[in-house]
């Protein structure tokens, strides 16, 4: 599974890099499809207490990509609330499959 981490307007630093691909590597073991994982993070504002943009973009096989925005003032919370949220959608589409399936 490939993940991406790319800021817009803002300097991905290792640690924000490491964060992101730590959470996101979780998302296979809600959906085995998952093919790829890319994590937008930008800022609109050079202002410190402007809110961080996160993007997320999980590619999985078989579907269109499942999409996540989070707008919150700390990057890592922010990321943190991506990742569950995609988690859910994830988890909504692997128990939709299911219940077609039957």
């Amino acid at each position: 599974m490939r993940i991406d981490v790319v800021g817009r307007n803002f300097e991905i630093t290792e640690a924000i890099r490491q964060h992101a691909e730590t959470k996101a590597q979780k998302l296979p073991k809600f959906y085995e499809g998952v093919q790829a994982v890319r994590v937008t993070v930008s800022k609109q504002d050079h202002h410190h207490k402007s809110p961080y943009d996160i993007e997320l973009l999980i590619d999985v096989e078989k579907h269109d990509d499942f999409v996540v925005h989070v707008k919150l003032e700390d990057v890592y919370a922010a990321i943190d609330e991506a990742v569950q949220k995609g988690s859910r959608q994830l988890t909504d589409f692997k128990e939709k499959l299911k219940d077609v399936k039957r």
